[in-house]
């Protein structure tokens, strides 16, 4: 049995590092002996309450984990001295502890990891999470023709030659990066694992009278971030054309750090405050309004980078048993919609189409059927346990490679 060295950018004090790190990990833990690298804001490391609770379930699940602090500016300085910091670290850690497999979680952490292949001959698992520096272009933080782009496709370019296994988010993303030239003489070993969700904890409420249900309000969910990738503007027209359909459909947004933009777009789109919960709620918190929202919304910018991602918000929205409103070129997310009949795929943003596609989505809602039919394709393509599962197979598949 190799032991393994996890490597990730993303920090597990942070909500993101907990749904898509730790709880992986803490899952992995009983069958390997697992060294966690991860990044972690100053502010997250100084909030002592949280830090003390995240480094409970790490012990309990007997993770040895070695934080490090993330550095943000300069950029190029900072995320340098984080790769020489983590480096320094890694190889100190597979020469202790004999680690014989790195499993690397995007980017920046593939090139400590590219260093350790190359130098001390481990597995390298490039669990890319999608195309890092496209986004970087797509999210206009850099220039196309930037140094820092080229040197990421570079780099990427190496990822995929020298990695053991590559981990895809979607479908799409493998059959872009199998049209690669430098792929088409060896086409790495890909494997498909989308953003799971713990659906144990994201499960629909049953619980409720249906006259208690008929007379409560009809409850629109948006939950997360409201900019870079996301129309939150379209978002909201789409809502207006729901309220004009539903006279009492109320709108439920759940953001932290967003909400002075997000009162600016409702004042501009003329929505009313009093049809409006605005919040900001903890993880357990985002769990019971989902499950009594009646509808989950989100627009993402159809950009080239987006063919690799999955919102992780799908799979808890489905989770709960809601149906989303979402739209095309977005991963294998339209795919899973319209196959798994559980939401409404906007091909185009016309108003045409956005208030056709709301007929359907009435009667989807008031079909009986829908609520489990959105379980059931949570449980198909994202349960936390299959994901799991899927890195386990991995981990086993370069046990008995030489």
């Amino acid at each position: 049995m190799l032991n393994i060295l996890y490597i990730s950018y993303d920090g597990v004090l942070e909500p993101l590092g907990q749904s898509q790190v730790l709880s992986y990990l803490e899952g992995l833990s009983n069958e390997r002996h697992i060294h966690l690298i991860s990044f972690e804001k100053p502010e997250d490391r100084n909030n002592k309450i949280l830090f003390d609770q995240i480094d409970a379930r790490i012990v309990n699940a007997n993770i040895k984990w070695h934080p490090l602090t993330y550095h943000k500016k300069p950029t190029l300085i900072a995320t340098l001295w984080d790769i020489s910091k983590a480096t320094i670290l890694s190889f100190w850690l597979v020469l202790r502890y004999r680690l014989r497999i790195v499993h690397a979680r995007s980017y920046v952490p593939s090139i400590v990891a590219l260093l350790l292949k190359k130098i001390m001959k481990v597995k390298y698992i490039f669990d890319m999470r999608g195309f890092w520096a496209d986004e970087r272009v797509d999210g206009d933080i850099w220039p196309r023709d930037s140094y820092l782009y080229h040197i990421s496709k570079k780099l990427e370019k190496y990822f995929l030659l020298n990695a053991d296994v590559v981990i895809s988010l979607t479908h799409k993303a493998v059959s872009e990066m199998s049209k690669f030239s430098y792929l088409r003489e060896r086409t790495p070993d890909f494997k498909v694992i989308t953003t799971c969700t713990d659906l144990d904890l994201f499960k629909p409420k049953y619980n409720l009278k249906y006259n208690e249900k008929k007379i409560k309000p009809f409850i629109v969910g948006y939950v997360g971030s409201v900019g870079v990738w996301y129309l939150f503007e379209e978002a909201l027209a789409y809502y207006k054309l729901i309220k004009e359909a539903v006279p009492n459909a109320q709108l439920h947004i759940i953001n932290k750090g967003g909400h002075n933009y997000i009162n600016k777009c409702l004042e501009e789109a003329d929505i009313s405050k009093e049809s409006v919960l605005l919040e900001a709620r903890n993880h357990l918190g985002v769990v019971d309004a989902m499950q009594s929202m009646d509808l989950g919304l989100f627009i993402i910018k159809p950009l080239y980078s987006k063919m690799s991602s999955m919102p992780t918000k799908l799979g808890e929205f489905l989770g709960c048993g809601v149906p989303c409103v979402c739209n095309s070129g977005i991963g294998d997310m339209a795919d899973i919609v319209n196959n798994e009949k559980v939401g409404i795929v906007l091909n185009s943003l016309e108003k045409k189409e956005k208030k056709e596609s709301i007929l359907h989505l009435l009667k989807l809602i008031k079909d009986s059927r829908t609520k489990d039919l959105c379980r059931k394709a949570a449980l198909k393509y994202f349960s936390l346990e299959d994901g799991i599962n899927s890195y386990k197979n991995i981990y086993h598949s370069l046990d008995v490679k030489p």
